[in-house]
């Protein structure tokens, strides 16, 4: 799996999670919910997340580094403030959360397996990789900054 490091963009894996989830609700029963409410959940989950998204991408331009999560070594500035005082991956959480609320319009709790996916393809492909590399460039400032802010939430 080591080639895979880095390799997809994150945004891409959301999309074939995303299709995996709607393949995975049309094969399997679904809760009998009220439109309604469901899709004002959706939207506000998926608000939510695009929030995490947006906030992030703006304290990288902001710093005036890269936000290429497939080449983390480009990096030339350590975010920590902002969203990146709450959490090391704003926009992998936003991701997460954007999934959530497909999986909450789906309505099909089996869904819920494609954010779980998600999660465990992004911390082990993408998060590990890039924390590694951001060691490497920014030492023991990094490492004070993992002790201090959670990696997810």
């Amino acid at each position: 799996m080591k080639g895979l490091e880095t390799l997809v963009p994150p945004p891409i894996v959301a999309i074939v999670f995303a299709l995996l989830m709607w393949g995975l609700a049309h094969l399997t029963p679904r809760l009998d919910i009220v439109d309604v409410p469901r899709i004002v959940a959706a939207i506000l989950l998926f608000a939510t997340g695009a929030c995490f998204e947006l906030a992030g991408l703006l304290s990288f331009r902001r710093a005036r580094t890269t936000f290429n999560p497939m080449r983390p070594q480009r990096a030339s500035a350590l975010v920590d403030t902002g969203i990146y005082s709450i959490t090391r991956n704003p926009m992998y959480v936003g991701l997460t959360l954007e999934l959530g609320a497909w999986c909450c319009y789906l309505a099909a709790p089996v869904s819920l397996l494609g954010v779980l996916g998600f999660v465990v393809y992004i911390h082990g492909l993408q998060i590990r990789p890039e924390e590694r590399v951001l060691i490497g460039l920014f030492g023991d400032e990094y490492r004070e900054y993992q002790a201090r802010v959670r990696r997810w939430l």
